[in-house]
């Protein structure tokens, strides 16, 4: 029994039947109220201190289905279970379709309709929960800044969400490319399925097929269990492949067989999985120059680029800085259950001031550590700085690098290391496969380095 008894709305022309009702409900502890015709029962229904509505379908005044029609309308979450004496499969259908939980056909006993209550009550109260976790993700993985971009970086997203049409999502590693397709799946209508999403530049070649279309057990060594892949993780909701200009060419004809034809054959199986999925793809790459290059196949190309989303680097919003910079901090400072800090005057325009090469991602690591850095409830430029031993490397009065400024061998080390990924990574045009093989490093080692870097 709930801990604050339920209120349910009684709503039947018969006098003695809501008598009855009254009595059943109130001996197992919910709260009642009643109403005798439908215009009445429109009004009360719209009390969001009603829990619950059950609905005689022949009411004077206004019929059942249209009072029906009418509450759900002004409360979608009101659970409704329908009552009749003179029903029929149709009717019920009907009722269903417009929004009842339930239907029951007179006489019902009271157990079947109190299983009933429990059932709509509990389904309910979990359509809340399941509204308010989307609402706090949806708050987790907005895409800040008030700049012109991206006010139409959002406008863009709204406008292609509800759809089912492909996304390509392009941009430097470090935009936000996950969080905007993470928000083209809250804002759609497969929210309430999964999100699935791949790095296809993390998976070493030989297990991208694997990891996407799964596996039967023994398909090969280490195979101890079968294995469902992303596509079909994803059923029902969002295949986020991120980077998937690096997909091996052998990949490609694969992939492109699996978004037109909407099956997948895991490997080491003959059956093939029917999937229903939307399928949002990003990149760092150029991917039409690739196409143009026969390094990555046309027709998958037109394929993926449904509609193409562009997100642009920091250096392009610089005034957005300070905003991002003051949600990274007050984050980070919540979830660790520590005192609010705020930043120096001169912090704040030190920030706006970095080149933030690794863009959002490495303004909110920096962010984050100089909070751990930081002494009382300030965080200052030194903090700011410190959190970046590696990132500027100390320059003489010319401006050439001061490599022997740094005092202990491992930041050197790590700064030279980041700096010869820097230059790598612009050489090759930011193809994270070709600098992998030029420098050969296995790509998926290359990934973790760019990532610890801020580089990603």
């Amino acid at each position: 029994m709930p801990t604050h008894p339920a209120l349910i709305l009684l709503v039947d022309d018969h006098r003695a039947v809501r008598e009855e009702l009254c009595f059943q409900l109130g001996y197992d502890g919910y709260q009642t109220r009643e109403a005798a015709d439908g215009p009445t029962a429109v009004a009360m229904a719209a009390d969001p201190a009603v829990d619950l509505m059950v609905l005689d379908v022949k009411l004077p005044g206004l019929d059942g289905l249209d009072v029906l029609a009418q509450a759900k309308a002004a409360r979608p979450d009101l659970p409704v279970v329908m009552i009749s004496g003179h029903g029929d499969l149709e009717t019920a259908v009907l009722a269903v379709r417009r929004g009842a939980y339930d239907f029951l056909q007179k006489p019902f006993s009271k157990d079947r309709l109190v299983l009933s209550l429990q059932n709509a009550l509990a389904a309910s109260r979990l359509a809340r929960e399941n509204r308010v976790l989307r609402e706090a993700l949806a708050r987790d993985h907005r895409l800040l800044g008030d700049s012109a971009a991206m006010q139409q970086l959002r406008t863009t997203i709204a406008k292609v969400a509800p759809t089912d049409v492909a996304v390509l999502i392009t941009g430097e590693n470090g935009t936000g490319k996950e969080l905007a397709a993470r928000q083209l799946h809250l804002q759609g209508r497969r929210n309430q399925g999964p999100f699935v999403a791949r790095n296809c530049a993390a998976i070493a070649p030989e297990l991208v097929e694997s990891e996407l279309f799964g596996h039967e057990r023994g398909a090969f060594t280490g195979a101890v269990t079968a294995y469902a892949g992303a596509f079909e993780q994803a059923h029902g909701g969002t295949l986020f492949l991120d980077e998937v200009g690096d997909m091996p060419a052998a990949m490609q004809a694969k992939l492109l067989r699996a978004v037109q034809e909407r099956v997948v054959q895991r490997v080491g199986g003959s059956k093939e999985v029917a999937v229903d999925v939307r399928i949002v793809a990003a990149t760092n790459q150029d991917l039409a120059a690739m196409v143009t290059a026969k390094s990555f196949r046309e027709d998958l190309y037109y394929r993926l680029h449904g509609v193409g989303v562009r997100l642009p680097a920091l250096r392009e919003r610089p005034d957005d800085v300070p905003l991002l910079a003051a949600h990274f901090l007050a984050s980070v400072r919540a979830r660790y259950g520590l005192a609010p800090q705020r930043f120096a005057v001169d912090a704040i325009a030190w920030l706006a001031t970095q080149p933030w090469p690794g863009n959002v991602r490495q303004l909110r690591n920096v962010v984050e550590a100089a909070a751990a850095l930081a002494d009382g409830d300030e965080v200052g430029v030194a903090d700011l700085a410190g959190a970046l031993p590696t990132a500027s490397p100390s320059r003489t009065g010319d401006g050439s690098v001061d490599w022997f400024a740094f005092d202990r061998i491992e930041d050197f080390r790590a700064a030279t290391e980041k700096e010869f990924l820097r230059r790598k990574l612009l050489q090759f045009d930011g193809n994270i496969k070709r600098t992998a093989e030029h420098i050969d490093l296995m790509r998926s080692n290359l990934y973790k380095k760019l990532e610890r870097y801020g580089l990603k």
